[in-house]
């Protein structure tokens, strides 16, 4: 179970607002959390948050320092999560009290008209004070599959309108997603939250970074926290289009934390997943052995294993600019808001509703994602227990040739 201390942090976390290209409140609160800690971080040049050096020379100094003796195959584990949500951006006011606006990503498709959603710019959450926003007119994109536009009617006490609250507010500066009794709540052993996807993943990198800057012993480490994944994987495409990676001078393994669809042999409370590969691709087979073996070791009988195709990755970016990439998820209720395993605040099937995880399941990635930052993992020759099993059995059957 996530202790008191850790609990808090993520709930922290959960509370900003965000959407594709409006990642700043989570990284403001992440940085926070980081200098508090002591853990360096930087910026690359889009914006992505870095975790664990300080700067890019320290970040291209830890990929050219080849490994020697034992470590030689040792990887530097670059865990990967993305800070955006679906969400949308205005685009110009109507008038005073309404908000023309443009969807960012996956999104429910029913029961939309009136659905409640919150306000936010660079500096604050707008829909605070009694001020309230609902969203009207949805037009669905013509392949069907989120919504393209909508008007957001603003309404609040008295006959104020939000020009007269907020002086100079212009509409490109607001953004903003479907709100719901809370930014996050506990009920049982599921936390509900506007978005799991991926705040929990940037989470578990934000505390395996702290813990291991705490103890300052494990493997070579980078964390790579995202902007814009909703919408094509912008952030970690750009930061792969850097090359840093692909020079390196020792092994690299990118690790993709992410919370995704519930699917059959992947459900909520049953433990982290060991994702095999998404709806694009399959992953690395040997490191995603080194993964399954851990987990094994771990969490016995309390992990899964699947390829969780109910959408993609940043482990397909990875993969496609020649990353060796695993996968670690979380099977995610309620997957980009759309109410389909229902639950509190799900008032309609498949319309707006928050998204849940199970507390468990955050505890079984924690421990998975600090397994992976052993010293001495079988990285060389994953498959050699296998092999002997297999020959053994075969010399067994030798006589029947």
């Amino acid at each position: 179970m996530l202790n008191a201390k850790r609990l808090s942090q993520l709930k922290d976390i959960l509370r900003q607002p965000a959407a594709p290209f409006r990642e700043q409140h989570v990284v403001r609160c992440v940085s926070e959390q980081l200098a508090q800690a002591g853990v360096p971080y930087f910026f690359d040049p889009f914006g992505n948050l870095v975790v664990g050096v300080g700067s890019q020379q320290s970040y291209q100094r830890l990929l050219q320092k080849r490994a020697s003796g034992k470590n030689k195959n040792e990887p530097v584990r670059v865990f990967i999560a993305h800070m955006d949500h679906p969400g949308f951006h205005g685009v110009r006011w109507l008038d005073d009290n309404r908000l023309l606006v443009k969807w960012h990503g996956g999104s429910p498709l029913k029961h939309l008209s009136g659905a409640k959603v919150w306000l936010a710019d660079d500096a604050q959450r707008l829909t605070e004070g009694g001020l309230t926003a609902k969203l009207s007119k949805p037009k669905l994109l013509k392949a069907g599959w989120a919504i393209d536009t909508a008007e957001v009617l603003i309404s609040q006490p008295g006959d104020s309108s939000l020009k007269q609250r907020y002086p100079g507010k212009k509409a490109r500066q607001l953004f903003g997603s479907f709100a719901f009794r809370s930014d996050c709540w506990v009920s049982g052993k599921r936390l509900y939250t506007r978005a799991a996807d991926d705040l929990v993943g940037v989470f578990a990198i934000v505390s395996t970074a702290i813990e291991m800057h705490r103890k300052g012993a494990g493997a070579p480490f980078i964390g790579l926290l995202t902007r814009a994944e909703e919408v094509g994987f912008v952030g970690a495409v750009q930061h792969f289009e850097l090359g840093w990676l692909q020079a390196a001078k020792r092994p690299v393994v990118c690790v993709s934390l992410e919370a995704s669809r519930t699917l059959p042999g992947a459900l909520v409370g049953k433990g982290p997943v060991v994702r095999m590969g998404d709806r694009r691709t399959t992953f690395d087979s040997g490191a995603s052995q080194v993964l399954s073996s851990l987990a094994e070791t771990v969490l016995p009988g309390r992990h899964q294993r699947r390829l969780m195709d109910g959408g993609a990755c940043e482990a397909t970016a990875a993969t496609a600019w020649g990353l060796p990439t695993i996968g670690i998820t979380l099977p995610l209720g309620n997957y980009h808001n759309q109410g389909f395993e229902g639950g509190m605040d799900c008032p309609k099937p498949e319309g707006p509703a928050p998204e849940f995880v199970h507390l468990d399941d955050i505890d079984g990635e924690l421990k998975l994602c600090r397994g992976l930052m052993r010293r001495g993992l079988d990285w060389s020759d994953p498959w050699l227990k296998t092999r002997q099993r297999l020959n053994k059995n075969a010399v067994n059957y030798k006589i029947l040739f």
